[in-house]
């Protein structure tokens, strides 16, 4: 009974706790690769942000700000949840704890992800970057990346009915 509570107890702060790694690899704005302890990699999604994608305007950019900032570095980390590929969603500090999340989006190099973020100075941050002009916000089109990925997928769903093929490739006659 006592291994129970202990276990109920502390499962919790082992699953949020605060790891740390070396940065290897920049996927993109708002994905990183981390090495840890025993040589393991661990993909994370940055929590709180969401960047331009890499074909998108000013995906680029995320992507060089962040390396700009952690790439090669040990950062510490609290993973908060999974997304729904798996991955692990964390927040992410480095440099003496700035948080890089809202160092993203401060610089305008990424979107506040408010429907995943209860953090509303992530929005008044964002609304600073966007009267200054920063970043992405230089393009007055500018278009958030889950608009841009909505955008993707109703384009393919478009082009596989006009081919007469459904998703697994075969066509209606087959």
């Amino acid at each position: 009974m006592k291994r129970l509570i202990f276990a109920c107890l502390f499962f919790p702060a082992l699953i949020f706790s605060q790891t740390s790694g070396k940065v290897i690899k920049i996927s993109d704005g708002d994905t990183i690769t981390i090495l840890l302890e025993g040589n393991q990699q661990k993909k994370l999604r940055l929590a709180e942000v969401d960047c331009p994608e890499n074909g998108q305007a000013f995906g680029k950019n995320a992507k060089q700000f962040t390396s700009s900032q952690v790439f090669g570095k040990t950062v510490s980390f609290v993973e908060t949840t999974k997304d729904r590929y798996g991955r692990s969603i964390a927040m992410v500090y480095y440099d003496g704890g700035k948080y890089l999340s809202k160092e993203l989006i401060k610089e305008g190099f990424g979107w506040w992800y408010f429907p995943f973020s209860k953090d509303t100075s992530l929005g008044k941050l964002q609304e600073n970057a966007q009267r200054r002009k920063a970043g992405l916000w230089q393009d007055v089109h500018a278009v958030a990346p889950w608009e841009y990925r909505k955008m993707k997928r109703e384009s393919r769903s478009k082009k596989y009915k006009a081919s007469g093929r459904n998703i697994k490739g075969k066509t209606a006659l087959s």
